[in-house]
């Protein structure tokens, strides 16, 4: 009897320990992923081409040149980002100063009534600039944020990917469940599915194409789907560069209003 219950204790050990390895392991890939992602280089310069389409597939332009500044690796980041066209958007400016916490400060410049308006924490899933892609999306969910499980290893697109479950510690309006295929070569998330408290599929990302950019790869065609909508948007990204030695001083409701040309065209 006592060696049965000894046989009982191991087993359960086991388990238990298995399992807190892989939350672990989960953890950890996806604190890499976001690091490969969101992380890449000390700072960064984009120009981006948004295109917005809608379920009828008519297509509307986006515009805009993207900074960005790691304050610390894997902590804090500060964000910038500057629309040339459309018309109706155009010098409109968005600024996020983002916290490992996850207390993210967002303003965005109105050039049509000359206002600086702080963006609520409640509307950072709202649509940014009238994407699919949330105000969140720009500079990302942190991972501390929520629960992670390795659930699979699969192919996606002939790579080997991680497959791993993420649900919020915590009530988030975002999603109720994630799912991330993630890269094993690059750690680049390949693809997210997004679900809701009914487990319906709503949103859908996906890396359309990865390219390496000074040495790091970096994904440079983007689409987010909203499956319920039946619109997608895609964000394609040119002249990248990385480690432009940009300082604090620029991330300021200053330069929302006049933005720094040197690197803003």
């Amino acid at each position: 009897m006592k060696g049965l219950r000894q046989a009982l204790v191991i087993a359960l050990i086991s388990v238990l320990t298995g399992a807190t390895t892989q939350a672990q392991d989960a953890t950890e890939i996806m604190k890499n992923s976001h690091l490969a992602y969101y992380y890449a280089g000390d700072d960064g310069l984009a120009e981006v081409n948004m295109k917005l389409i809608d379920k009828n597939g008519k297509v509307r332009d986006r515009e805009f040149s993207m900074l960005r500044l790691d304050i610390e690796e894997g902590g804090n980041q500060k964000y910038y980002t500057y629309f040339r066209k459309p018309s109706d958007v155009s010098r409109l400016s968005f600024m996020v100063h983002k916290s490992a916490d996850g207390n993210d400060k967002r303003w965005i410049y109105v050039p049509a009534v000359d206002l600086i308006k702080p963006i609520s924490a409640d509307d950072k899933n709202s649509s940014f600039v009238g994407s699919d892609f949330t105000y969140e999306d720009v500079s990302g969910r942190h991972w501390t944020e929520d629960e992670h499980k390795l659930i699979g290893e699969q192919e996606l697109d002939g790579k080997p990917v991680y497959v791993i479950e993420s649900v919020p510690k915590q009530e988030y309006k975002g999603f109720a469940r994630k799912v991330s295929y993630i890269d094993k070569a690059g750690l680049l998330p390949l693809k997210e599915e997004y679900f809701d408290k009914k487990g319906t599929l709503v949103r859908l990302f996906h890396a359309d194409r990865v390219d390496t950019i000074e040495g790091i790869l970096t994904v440079t065609l983007r689409t987010m789907e909203d499956v319920k909508k039946g619109s997608k948007t895609t964000v394609e990204f040119a002249s990248i560069d990385y480690n432009l030695g940009l300082t604090d001083d620029i991330f300021t409701e200053r330069y929302l209003k006049n933005p720094p040309r040197q690197f803003v065209k």
